[in-house]
């Protein structure tokens, strides 16, 4: 234990939210405590209460939620018994936070200058003349080049993993005491992941901060935190030091957090905590012939300075029939464009795509999503949620694809084929009437895998498939594409950042950067002996294994 009183402490907190069925309770009796220089992650599922937790110290939670028991300590002042105007000098001065989503948490219509001086100057650390100076430093601070100019950048100008440097300087504007990082590297590359944890970790020792960092990933808890909460259900069930709790794991839903961790030497069905045999391959290795070819792809877009800028730069790579391919490489390296022309939702700008013996890159996308080759080359989309209509239930968005191409002359027509696809993916055929509001995020991706599968395709391309997904949730998916890959002889082209998950899904990888396939063969053996440094770089920013 680390001596001294703690810098916060949190004990026996209980937080309710008023619903249509009565109150709900998202958080009971929790005790968390946070020592000086010390980093605390709160480790848990969606729905745990990690992420009610921390709004709740910060006084953030929205009108329908209220704390209904506990105390929260910061240097002795009980925060919950502050005014607002007090607690709103020591938000953001005192205790920081870093939201999940970086690009919902700026605000698109002002320039980030303008969002850090607000900060700054709220908070009495810059005035109006100096507060841009200020800005532009501390966008230094956080590792983004040219910040003279990008101080009058909108967030929708920069990617992902800058906006996150961009809330982090928000963050530390004002130099707290406290940073509270609520899932900081969501949806981040590996690469990105470690240099934005990396960054955190140095300006919070440099500044002799505490930190709190909640996310799902025990493989970024075990990397970077001293002490670890398990949370499920709204409660704390397990607190010890990280190399102790990951080492003899005492209560069972840890040990099956950790169980459903992908690691290294563990297939598909060790995710799981009960046994499944393997299932058998429809189609036979040495029976397999070339489903697609891909030719030179090359995808170009023309700058604002009249030059092109190139993003995928003549890919070639084959699938097999009953085959899985994994493409990885970090965001911007062109994986996402190149699985968008394959499955004809971009033009390429040159190069061939043979899929079934036929070069489908001349059709335009109109033109393809009414041909015959639609139903049988088929996409999952990253975004579960984003890839669903809100207005339509999980019935009429599976029976889409059957009505526009299968035939089906409206969804009462396809109702028993969408009920045959909601069995086949594990889909409760109570949900089917939902609105995807409705679903848990396991639910809407299992909707969307249903759609994609619903006219029997050939070839099934993945986009990120698990990318927002707990780890038992992702366990289950996974096992789930396993399984209707190896029932309906499908082949996979599965893109991805999480070089863990495609080791188990894929027989051979692809890795790409700035455009182009720098390194291609034998799962295993590119994992296990990389040749080029890039890959090698992929491999070393992999967050720590557990268990």
């Amino acid at each position: 234990m680390i001596p001294g009183q703690p810098l916060l402490c949190v004990n026996n907190l209980s937080v309710e939210f008023e619903t249509d069925n009565g109150p709900a309770v998202a958080v009971a009796s929790v005790d968390l405590s946070l020592h000086k220089g010390q980093t605390l992650g709160i480790v848990g599922e969606s729905g745990s209460g990690k992420s009610v937790t921390s709004y709740a110290v910060m006084r953030l939670l929205e009108a329908a939620g209220r704390v209904t028991k506990g105390t929260v300590v910061f240097s002795g002042i009980d925060l919950l018994g502050l005014g607002e105007n007090a607690m709103g000098d020591i938000r953001g001065r005192e205790i920081s936070m870093v939201f999940q989503n970086p690009r919902a948490a700026l605000n698109p219509t002002r320039t980030i200058g303008q969002q850090i001086s607000d900060v700054l100057i709220r908070h009495v650390q810059a005035t109006r003349a100096d507060a841009r100076e200020k800005s532009i430093e501390l966008l230094r601070t956080v590792r983004i080049a040219d910040p003279e100019r990008r101080v009058d950048a909108y967030p929708f100008e920069l990617s992902g993993g800058m906006c996150q440097r961009v809330v982090i300087a928000i963050a530390l504007a004002c130099r707290p005491q406290i940073l509270i990082a609520d899932e900081p590297t969501t949806g981040l590359d590996v690469t990105t992941q470690k240099v934005i944890m990396e960054l955190i970790v140095e300006l919070t020792r440099e500044r002799q901060m505490s930190t709190i960092l909640i996310t799902h990933d025990l493989g970024l808890a075990a990397t970077y935190c001293d002490t670890i909460a398990i949370m499920r259900a709204g409660r704390v069930v397990e607190t010890a030091p990280a190399t102790e709790l990951f080492r003899t794991p005492k209560d069972p839903y840890t040990k099956r957090l950790m169980l459903a961790t992908p690691r290294p030497g563990r297939t598909v069905r060790d995710l799981l905590p009960e046994h499944r045999p393997e299932p058998e391959p429809t189609v036979a290795p040495t029976q397999r012939q070339t489903l697609l070819s891909v030719v030179n792809l090359t995808k170009e877009y023309a700058s604002t300075r009249g030059a092109s800028r190139r993003v995928v730069n003549r890919v070639s790579f084959d699938v097999r029939a009953g085959e899985s391919i994994g493409l990885v490489g970090e965001s911007g390296s062109g994986k996402s464009t190149t699985a968008s022309m394959i499955a004809r939702l971009l033009d390429p700008t040159s190069g061939s795509i043979m899929f079934e013996d036929r070069d489908i890159a001349s059709l335009a996308p109109d033109a393809f999503a009414s041909d015959p080759a639609r139903a049988r080359l088929q996409l999952v989309f990253q975004d579960a949620t984003d890839s669903l209509n809100p207005r339509l239930s999980a019935l009429q968005a599976i029976a889409e694809p059957l009505i526009r191409l299968g035939g089906a002359r409206n969804v009462a027509a396809a109702r028993p084929r969408v009920k045959e696809l909601a069995n086949l993916v594990g889909l409760p055929s109570s949900l089917l009437e939902r609105l995807p509001h409705q679903l848990s995020g396991g639910q809407k991706a299992r909707v969307g895998i249903a759609r994609a599968i619903a006219l029997n395709p050939k070839l099934l391309i993945l986009d990120e498939p698990t990318a927002a997904l707990d780890v038992s949730v992702q366990a289950i998916v996974l096992n789930l594409l396993t399984d209707l890959k190896a029932t309906l002889g499908m082949s996979y082209l599965f893109v991805s950042h999480d070089l863990h998950v495609v080791r188990m899904m894929c027989e051979r990888v692809l890795v790409m950067r700035h455009g182009r396939i720098v390194e291609t063969g034998d799962t295993e053996t590119v994992m296990r002996s990389p040749a080029h440094e890039y890959t090698k770089e992929l491999l070393a920013a992999l967050p720590q294994e557990v268990g």
